[in-house]
């Protein structure tokens, strides 16, 4: 049951630069986009961010992040799976180039924007780190760049760790509406690795609307799944396997934040958010 385009599977939108790249023209949407860089070692990448603002941020490896004439030093890490990772927040209208010696995969998570912000470092210790749910729904939440904790002008991303065998996104959320106060519209890119050889995930989105999206997917390590509409959870992990995804957002509002709304026949039954 998947909506035509929304589930995209490993390798569906490589390209001769990316292992992943979505744009907003891609996605059909305005704002919100992903990219993956594969470096081998000693290897570069150079890129405009033209109208849109992004971050640099390690799925594995570390690297260098050249900014015009600023540079930045990222640790980075072995895995999503092991540890926290620093980035390197790039402005809109501008070249960056990313280098590194030994090799590794990076998340280019972007944003249209309107606003020039500095160029930026974040560092691992200072990400806010947050358990959410108990039980079978217990996970971690790593708010890098969260609307109340990095400034940017429109991106929001963060990163989620989901035990083999729980879910997480529940209950069911939506922010397609805009309506202020209590609900902003963010379209939403959710990119998956899962920990272990043939581990795999499941990602539900379901109609909010007449007509809206519509997703049942497997999920492998390198799919990703767009959100435009919907109401989305639970994101579920294989037992035995962990289950990682970045969430990438951005939309219209004047105002960047992060509002939800409940599905309102899963509150009750869920406890709590996440």
């Amino acid at each position: 049951m998947t909506s035509t385009g929304l589930h995209l599977t490993k390798g569906s939108t490589a390209d001769a630069q990316y292992a992943v790249d979505i744009d907003p023209k891609r996605a059909g949407w305005t704002h919100s986009s992903l990219r993956i860089v594969e470096l081998s070692p000693g290897g570069s990448h150079l890129f405009t961010t033209g109208d849109s603002e992004w971050i640099v941020l390690p799925i594995s490896g570390g690297c260098t992040v050249h900014v015009e004439d600023e540079e930045f030093q990222v640790l980075g890490r072995d895995s999503v799976f092991t540890s926290v990772s620093d980035f390197v927040y790039a402005p809109r209208d501008t070249r960056v180039q990313i280098a590194s010696g030994a090799g590794g995969r990076f998340a280019l998570a972007g944003a249209k924007c309107e606003r020039r912000l500095p160029a930026r470092y974040g560092p691992a210790p200072e990400v806010p780190v947050e358990q959410r749910g108990s039980g079978t729904s217990a996970r971690e939440v790593r708010n890098f760049a969260s609307a109340d904790a990095f400034e940017c002008d429109k991106l929001i991303a963060v990163e989620v760790i989901t035990p083999g065998g729980n879910w997480s996104s529940y209950p069911p959320h939506k922010h397609d509406e805009n309506r202020p106060g209590e609900e902003s519209e963010l379209e939403e890119i959710y990119y998956f690795e899962i920990d272990g050889p043939n581990g795999f995930g499941y990602q539900r989105v379901f109609p909010s609307r007449e007509g809206g999206s519509d997703v049942l997917a497997e999920v492998h390590s390198g799919d990703a799944v767009l959100v435009p509409d919907g109401w989305h959870g639970p994101s579920i992990a294989q037992p035995g396997h962990a289950m990682y995804y970045l969430n990438v957002m951005a939309g219209p509002g004047a105002t960047r934040e992060w509002r939800i709304c409940f599905h309102p026949d899963h509150v009750e039954s869920a406890g709590g958010y996440r």
